[in-house]
């Protein structure tokens, strides 16, 4: 009878991570950058002083938008997912 013995895949450096992404971005109402936080692996580009220009480079590279949601009379954060 023979055997057979599966082997499991290895992660090969380099290879893109295969789950879900997250970006946070914070942005003033008068679009300039505050910050961005995200997953360890999410592939971002630097972002810009411009928001908008930040959000383009994010929806080009593939993110959706999720959620908007105010922070304070001032501020906005945009919830984004690969």
């Amino acid at each position: 009878m023979r055997y057979s013995r599966e082997i499991p895949p290895q992660p090969i450096i380099g290879q893109a991570w295969t789950g879900k992404h997250v970006v946070l971005l914070h942005c003033t109402m008068d679009n300039q950058f505050i910050h961005l936080y995200k997953s360890f692996h999410a592939p971002i580009e630097p972002p810009r002083q411009n928001c908008a220009e930040t959000l383009s480079q994010l929806l080009s590279i593939g993110y959706h938008i999720i959620a908007i949601t105010p922070l304070s009379p001032s501020q906005i954060q945009y919830l984004l997912v690969l």
